[in-house]
């Protein structure tokens, strides 16, 4: 083909047949891409996407969200029906919404979301069109208004505009909220996955009342609310963070910034920078852009005479202005531990002002000239009696020493730090060198002294000595190039890029983000799942690609949870569930690599999804999740993202292991307990037939073996005693609460006021004492001899209480 391109009208005929395409009719021949793929992922993609702007709807609008969802099997198709009581869409923007793809409000939006390519929604009715071929129908009303909006639209892909069939009023007992309806060609192979979404929806989202109805369920399932669960904080969008912002993207920003400076353009265009750090980065720049400058030790008395060369060098200004300028000059340099060349400038320029305004004697710049070269030379010892060379090895001989191994004998050392002055001497007359252009002055100087001097200097010992004298050259005053220069060079740009990359900056603000909160993940967890423990954490804020993000996880055990199978994983993006492709996903891969034997669970091979009646769930808050398609079902393994799901992992796990260890230990405790049960009453029987004395009390005897909280109740003439003895090593706070028939009197307790409580005929005694290790506390009524008793007692586990004797 490529033969005949140059042929006449071919180049033509080809032109003629190209043409644009909509982004409709695109994902019409792409649906895969959106998660629509087959009819059984089909049905549960639509449903998310429902769910998903229902839940963001009500939210933006602080309503606490109440979403119905039925599917309802109707011969050749299926009809889903999603219905919330959000804020409504006006009559305006409700075609577009749901019959244009690509539209929405939050794309340019840093702060978290669902949903923000304007694509899920109308995503479905495109589907629902496809393969049904019948319009969707969409119900909304907004507050106050009497009457609701009713639509019957389709997408015309060729322009990815709504094409509607109908548009009219109707009356809805709804006072706020939206429908639609849609049928479309699908199955409930996925049954399982459907279930699995809503179910996880209504974990991470505690705040919403969810209904669900499918074919095969007799009753719609129900999830309530949890009790005083708040809806999720409200977002404020933020700018871009230094941090993880790409070049192409730093490129864009400084063509569109109004700011002339770059100062201006840092602390206008990015969050968490102001001045200071500003001035930091701009450092940063000016290190890679311009170089360092190496900064030398003053001469001392019998190296050279700094005062006398800046005296000789400057002329016709008078003697005593001239003393006074050039004693400033060697004052100052003197006071010095080390001097740059443009400190060097700055201490001339500060000791000619100080001079002109004393005797009246201007020092020009020519002036100031040669005094800065005549100072610099007594400095590098380039003088008549000197060599610069040797000056300045001597100065890095004591870097080049305490850099390296003690193992480097002298003539190493002496040869090295020869090498590396000989490069400064060659390369710039102000000794000024990037970091990289220094580690190479280094490296040659290694390579060369390895060579001649028959030394051994490794990559360690290189890159030590690069950074004991970067450490003490200086950064240039120099001015930065301006914001448009800056745009026009993309090598200034990535060294701008890079210095933000390398200043400490604290992390982006949170309030962009929503996170659920660790108790709204454990009462989540509570909700949906009958176990034994629950566990949450939530992580401080991250960052990457200059975006913020935020990881949650929880763990539920035990109870009625599966033991036999692998542990199930819940993986959720900004409160989303994320059905599909959890082995392409970054969750499921962290799950694998943590050893979780460490924390109880089994792990056949050590690695890989462990086993045991256990749920993890992690959720990743963001302003821009990573996600590894359009249709977001997985998170991509960015190892940022990656080490915070790790770390927050890791603190639900342990809280696990302390879990599991100490009902390991109440187990093992409960066992000892038994076995001294079993035996003691033998002992003592034997004990009494043997001596021929009365039957021992081993009441307290068991008490004290185990190192129990012994809880004894007395009854004599109508007085009732409770006696607790703690023969712990620790403090017991106990609450007890005593059950009586009958009226209870002269209620009298030890460190503590007890509290009679009357309710339907019965007499609640709480008491709340606090007993030290080998001490005891009594409380003790007058009651009728009829009476009768239930005692409670909290605060104290079960295996470590004996009550009366009973374990």
């Amino acid at each position: 083909m490529q033969s005949t391109l140059g042929e006449e009208g071919i180049a033509e005929e080809l032109a003629e047949s190209q043409r644009q395409i909509s982004i409709a009719e695109f994902f019409e021949k792409n649906k895969h891409m959106l998660g629509f793929d087959s009819g059984a992922r089909a049905l549960v993609t639509a449903v998310k996407e429902g769910v998903d702007n229902s839940l963001d709807a009500c939210e933006e609008a602080d309503i606490f969200p109440d979403v119905y969802v039925e599917i309802e099997d109707v011969g050749e198709y299926y009809r889903l029906v999603i219905e919330d009581n959000g804020p409504g869409i006006t009559r305006e923007q409700l075609p577009k919404v749901f019959g244009k793809l690509l539209y929405g409000s939050r794309f340019h939006k840093r702060e978290q979301n669902r949903g923000q390519q304007g694509i899920g929604i109308s995503a479905a009715v495109l589907y629902s069109q496809l393969t049904s071929g019948k319009p969707a129908k969409i119900t909304s009303r907004t507050k106050g208004s009497e009457e609701a909006h009713y639509f019957e639209l389709i997408i015309d892909t060729d322009t990815n505009e709504p094409e509607i069939d109908v548009d009219e009023t109707t009356t809805w007992d709804r006072p706020h909220g939206t429908r639609i309806e849609v049928e479309l060609e699908a199955n409930l192979r996925a049954r399982q996955q459907l279930h699995d979404y809503i179910k996880h929806t209504a974990v991470v989202n505690p705040h919403a009342r969810i209904e669900f109805h499918e074919p095969n369920m007799a009753e719609p399932a129900k999830f309530e609310r949890v009790e005083g669960a708040d809806l999720p904080a409200e977002t404020k969008e933020i700018r871009p963070h230094p941090h993880g912002v790409e070049l192409g993207t730093l490129l864009k920003m400084l063509e569109a910034t109004d700011s002339y400076s770059v100062s201006g353009f840092l602390q206008g265009e990015f969050t968490r920078v102001g001045g200071k750090t500003s001035d930091k980065v701009l450092d940063n720049f000016r290190d890679r852009h311009f170089g360092r400058e190496m900064a030398w030790r003053p001469p001392q008395v019998h190296e050279g005479d700094v005062e006398v060369a800046v005296r000789a060098a400057v002329a016709n200004k008078g003697k005593d202005a001239t003393k006074s300028f050039a004693r400033e000059v060697a004052d100052a340099i003197d006071d010095r531990e080390r001097v740059a060349h443009h400190e060097l400038r700055a201490i001339v320029d500060e000791a000619a002002e100080a001079a002109a305004e004393g005797f009246g004697t201007t020092f020009g710049s020519t002036v100031r000239e040669k005094a800065t070269a005549a100072a610099w030379a007594q400095l590098i010892g380039n003088t008549d009696e000197g060599d610069v060379r040797e000056t300045l090895a001597s100065d890095l001989y004591g870097l080049v020493d305490a850099a390296t191994s003690k193992r480097k004998d002298d003539a190493t050392i002496e040869g090295l730090a020869d090498r590396i002055a000989a490069k400064f001497v060659d390369e710039d007359d102000r000794h000024r060198c990037t970091r990289d252009q220094l580690a190479e002055y280094v490296e040659r100087a290694a390579e060369n002294t390895e060579e001649y001097d028959d030394a051994t200097i490794g990559e360690t010992a290189r890159e030590n000595v690069t950074t004991e004298i970067w450490a003490i050259m200086e950064t240039v005053p120099d001015d930065v190039p301006n914001v448009t220069e800056i745009a026009d060079n993309r090598d200034v740009a990535a060294d701008l890029l890079e210095a933000m990359r390398e200043t400490d900056i604290i992390s982006p603000p949170t309030d962009c983000l929503a996170p659920i909160s660790e108790r709204l993940v454990e009462e989540g967890l509570r909700k949906e799942f009958d176990a034994d423990f629950y566990a949450a954490s939530t992580r401080d804020a991250s960052v990457h690609g200059g975006d913020p993000f935020i990881v949650e996880a929880g763990i539920a055990y035990g109870g009625e949870l599966d033991e036999g199978g692998p542990v199930d994983v819940m993986r959720f993006a900004n409160r989303v569930p994320l059905v599909y492709q959890r082995g392409a996903c970054a969750t499921t891969d962290v799950v694998k690599t943590i050893n979780w034997r460490n924390y109880g669970l089994d792990q056949p091979g050590g690695s890989g999804i462990p086993k045991g009646p256990a749920v993890v769930m992690i959720h990743v808050a963001s302003t821009n999740v990573p996600f590894t398609s359009e249709s977001k079902d997985a998170i991509a393994n960015i190892p940022e993202i990656e080490d915070e799901i790790e770390l927050a992992i890791r603190e639900a796990a342990r809280e696990l292991k302390s879990f599991l260890n100490e009902r390991r230990s109440r187990r093992q405790r409960r066992e000892k307990q038994d076995k001294l049960g079993t035996i003691l009453p033998e002992m003592a029987t034997k004990l009494t037939a043997v001596t021929g004395r009365a039957e021992l009390n081993i009441d307290d005897s068991l008490a004290r073996i185990m190192n129990n909280v012994l809880l004894e109740r007395e009854r004599e003439d109508g007085t009732v005693s409770l006696v607790v003895e703690n023969n712990d090593s620790t403090n017991a706070d106990v609450e007890i609460t005593d059950i009586v028939t009958a009226e209870p009197a002269n209620v009298e307790a030890d460190g503590d006021d007890a509290r009679v409580v009357e309710m339907e005929g019965e007499w609640f005694i709480k008491w709340s004492p606090t007993v030290s290790s080998g001490d005891e506390a009594a409380l003790s009524y007058e009651v009728s001899d009829d009476a009768e008793f239930d005692i409670s007692v909290e605060g104290i586990a079960e295996e470590k209480l004996t009550v009366d004797g009973e374990q």
